[in-house]
């Protein structure tokens, strides 16, 4: 067994190996569905919770990664948005997106196959985002513009007043 020093969470190291497996097989089935070649799965305490795979083209949702659609699952099973004593298996490496996702549902591992470059050579291209996210070129790829208007803090002043939120 091996600990995860962060979380109180205790996996079999040979499991990982399993539970990716199973990511890469839900995202060679998606490509038969129509579907990316993305697979997730979501792991609580050596159980699989959630295991689903690409269904941006099936929902015509461009949310609907596998790994999005894994959270969504997960979230719905535990009744709460944080996973924080979960690992999250991807057939490749998280995009931007998935990315933002993992962290503010406070999942603290993810094991991936494929890297980005794999995508990217398989035509899925994510360098703009990263491009825009760390503004390498000084130049933003996606226009975007602030309007700030009187009432503009008006959720975020009411947001502070409310005395019973549920922080995330």
């Amino acid at each position: 067994m091996q600990h995860c020093r962060a979380f109180s969470i205790l996996y079999e190291v040979d499991n990982d190996n399993k539970n990716l497996s199973i990511a890469i097989e839900l995202a060679v089935k998606s490509i038969d569905q129509g579907g990316g070649p993305f697979g997730a799965v979501i792991v609580y305490k050596n159980k699989i919770i959630s295991q689903t795979n690409n269904q941006v083209n099936q929902l015509n949702d461009p949310t609907a990664h596998a790994e999005i659609m894994a959270i969504r699952e997960a979230c719905n099973y535990f009744k709460d948005f944080r996973l924080s004593e979960c690992v999250l298996y991807s057939s490749c490496e998280p995009c931007p997106m998935c990315l933002g996702a993992i962290y503010w549902a406070r999942i603290p591992s993810v094991i991936f196959a494929s890297s980005r470059i794999d995508a990217a050579n398989a035509g899925f291209d994510d360098q703009k985002l990263y491009e825009e996210i760390l503004n390498q070129n000084n130049q933003d790829v996606l226009r975007k513009k602030h309007l700030a208007l009187p009432h503009s803090n008006l959720p975020f002043q009411k947001w502070l007043e409310k005395t019973d939120k549920k922080l995330y």
